[in-house]
């Protein structure tokens, strides 16, 4: 088949244009996994699992009165795929004190139990549209807050929740090293390679892209799979 210089030049052309609007999905090592809200409907887990994902993380609950519409049959559909999976807090330290939040979140649904396949919960700690910077408190205010977050939830788990967050807001806003190891940190770094916040050595999740294979935020955890699965079981 002959092809004339033109017709060879717009596929080239054609060819980098498809190039340019597909760009390549950052790859990453350890396991794959996501993270959702209510504003993921419809989440086929068990297609999730099959492209790989192992994990995923499901909002439930955020200061002491909001609920998600979508936790219940998140959470169901995540157990059904075969899917470990975990809940996780959208902290509002503006709104009321932190026990008063782990509770709120422990009954419902961010228990954790032993079975292998339950994630401890995570407190999610960022920065919120419309709110003050750090939430309105001082550095000692914040840790203090988490602490009673933290600790309510251990007693009644026997565990520590996990901590997501990035370095911009904790380093302003928290900045707590001792305070910081207890927690297993899920570090949300859109970067080529995770930045860890002050006080925190390692990270057990990274969320590394707000879109990708799976719906939702991306995220990889920083292991094997027996590793994640220890971890899991506690």
């Amino acid at each position: 088949m002959k092809f004339s210089i033109a017709t060879l030049v717009g596929a080239v052309a054609a060819l980098a244009a498809c190039t340019q609007a597909a760009p390549l999905e950052k790859r990453v090592s350890g396991v794959p996994g996501f993270d959702i809200s209510r504003y993921q409907s419809n989440v086929d887990f068990n297609q999730a699992k099959a492209n790989g994902a192992r994990f995923v993380i499901i909002k439930a609950t955020e200061g002491t009165t909001v609920k998600s519409s979508a936790f219940s049959s998140q959470y169901t559909g995540a157990t059904n795929a075969g899917l470990i999976r975990g809940a996780y807090h959208f902290a509002r330290p503006d709104s009321s004190g932190g026990a008063a939040q782990a509770n709120f979140f422990l009954n419902n649904g961010g228990g954790w139990s032993s079975d292998g396949r339950t994630l401890p919960g995570m407190l999610d700690l960022e920065s919120s549209s419309g709110v003050a910077t750090c939430y309105g408190l001082s550095r000692s205010q914040l840790v203090s807050w988490i602490s009673d977050f933290g600790e309510t939830y251990r007693s009644s788990t026997g565990r520590y929740p996990m901590i997501y967050t990035n370095s911009g807001w904790w380093n302003q806003c928290v900045a707590s090293s001792a305070f910081a190891s207890n927690y297993p940190l899920v570090v949300a770094s859109y970067s080529s390679s995770p930045k860890i916040p002050t006080g925190f050595s390692t990270y057990s999740f990274w969320q590394y892209a707000d879109s990708g294979t799976y719906p939702g935020d991306q995220d990889t955890w920083n292991g094997n799979l027996d590793n994640l699965q220890k971890f899991a079981s506690g």
